[in-house]
């Protein structure tokens, strides 16, 4: 018998993962030591395998197949880099030592099918990326995930318990906590799905107008009212001298539409999640004014959440999640898989966004519609820690537009909805390092925000709602 390449053991093994996968079916690998075996010593030597061996195989699989989903390229790709080249570029991408330690952690999972509810941005990356990549599946979990119109409907969607967990704006748990513009139910933030990634995108018209004290009389668009975007437009809007209730008029606007309505001239700018923002450059009818991390470099945008009831019952079921998200985002969290990630999200049935909109939003690297090209590697980022401080802010912005009268007790809220113990617990397991502390303090235009003085803060402001009345 003619000896194989010391690869093709390898190449064998590797290539029958994928055709399982393929085929949906149990992953049954043949042993890839390179030694011949009878048949009763291979079979031994696969029984043998380690369960942290199956899991890895069963990831790397994932991951080929969501690169490249159909097969005859699949194969070729397989046959022209080598699986050892392969498995090589796979475990750079994968926090496989993390992943092995998470599985020492489990407990009989309550509920196995999940629904979850999605905004098509890429705000929403690793909760979308954790479905082709298999992060869901490594957990035991089948996962529906429902791409849903808009902010209104992922709210009423939750509080019906149509959607298990979903894809929240940061505020939104805070509010509906509350029972503010609607039913109340305590929600919890899990994670933050990602920092930046807003912009504020004028119509090409207005190029000449760069000062937004040339804006009054603007029509812009947000997606809701309880988001960072409507949050961090009026803040920049009245840190100019601009009142955002009385000089502009600010409409909730679903995100997938605000590029039409800045073509038609229905609205004149928007302070929106990408990709919209790089989608209104790459269709030449708007431009990129200014980044929302040039007015608070790592401010929240999203969250992942769910209701406190669904904790409670399905315990086990909620720490499998958390790991395939958290596991999301620490892949999404390295630059250098941003333009991989761009591929995984880009299809249909996700964001259904051209490529080199979403790796332009990913990279960094853009073209901002008014003839530059600027390279800003953390435009988006993907950090989960849900600070405690960030709920306290938004607060305190909630208060100083008037949708919260009254006093209230920041801290107790803020701790009460955003679930700092649980993040670390579980960011420590995929490879994060959870930092010390749970009241960051940050800048935002430059001034300082102190978590621990909000009403000070709030006072601080010349323009708000009070002074609008």
């Amino acid at each position: 018998m003619s000896k194989l390449p010391s690869d093709a053991p390898v190449q064998a093994s590797t290539q029958a993962t994928y055709d399982a996968y393929d085929a949906d079916r149990p992953l049954l690998m043949r042993c890839a030591c390179g030694q011949d075996h009878a048949p009763s010593e291979h079979d031994a030597a696969t029984r043998m395998q380690s369960q942290d061996e199956l899991s890895n195989d069963f990831i790397e699989a994932s991951l080929v197949k969501a690169i490249f989903p159909q097969d005859s390229v699949r194969r070729r790709f397989l046959k022209a880099v080598g699986a050892n080249t392969a498995r090589a570029a796979i475990a750079s991408l994968l926090p496989v030592g993390a992943l092995q330690a998470m599985a020492q952690d489990r407990g009989p999972l309550e509920k196995k099918e999940l629904k979850i509810g999605f905004i098509a941005i890429t705000c929403a990356s690793p909760l979308i990326m954790a479905d082709p990549l298999g992060f869901y599946r490594k957990e035991g979990l089948s996962v529906q995930l429902n791409k849903t119109a808009g902010w209104a409907l992922i709210r009423d969607k939750i509080l019906n318990k149509e959607y298990d967990a979903t894809h929240f704006l940061s505020p939104m748990p805070l509010a509906i906590s509350m029972g503010l513009g609607s039913n109340q139910a305590p929600m919890k933030v899990a994670s933050i799905q990602n920092t930046n990634g807003q912009a504020i995108t004028l119509h090409l018209k207005h190029k000449d107008k760069r000062d937004p004290k040339q804006w009054k009389g603007f029509k812009f668009a947000v997606p809701f009212e309880y988001s960072m975007h409507n949050f961090l437009l009026r803040y920049y809007l009245a840190e100019h001298g601009v009142n955002p209730d009385t000089d502009v008029q600010i409409r909730v606007t679903p995100p997938p539409e605000m590029v039409a309505n800045l073509r038609a001239g229905n609205i004149d700018g928007f302070l929106g999640p990408d990709p919209f923002n790089q989608r209104a450059v790459y269709d030449e009818v708007g431009f990129i004014h200014i980044l929302s991390k040039e007015i608070w470099d790592g401010h929240p945008c999203c969250a992942f959440g769910l209701p406190e009831s669904f904790i409670k019952e399905n315990p086990n079921t909620y720490a499998a999640l958390y790991r395939a998200i958290l596991t999301a985002s620490y892949m999404a969290s390295l630059p250098k898989d941003r333009s991989l990630i761009a591929k995984v999200i880009a299809p249909t049935q996700y964001l259904n966004q051209p490529e080199a909109v979403l790796e332009q939003v990913l990279t960094g690297k853009f073209a901002d519609g008014l003839g530059n090209i600027r390279n800003v590697p953390d435009r988006a980022n993907f950090d989960p820690m849900p600070w405690q401080s960030m709920a306290v802010w938004m607060l305190t912005q909630m208060k100083r537009w008037g949708y919260i009268k009254g006093d209230i007790n920041y801290r107790q809220i803020a701790e009460q909805v955003f679930l700092i113990t649980d993040a670390k617990k579980y960011m420590s397991q995929v490879g994060f390092k959870p930092p010390e502390g749970a009241y960051r303090r940050f800048k935002v235009m430059g001034k300082d925000f102190d978590p621990s003085r909000p009403e000070e803060y709030l006072q601080g402001f010349a323009i708000q709602k009070s002074a609008a009345a």
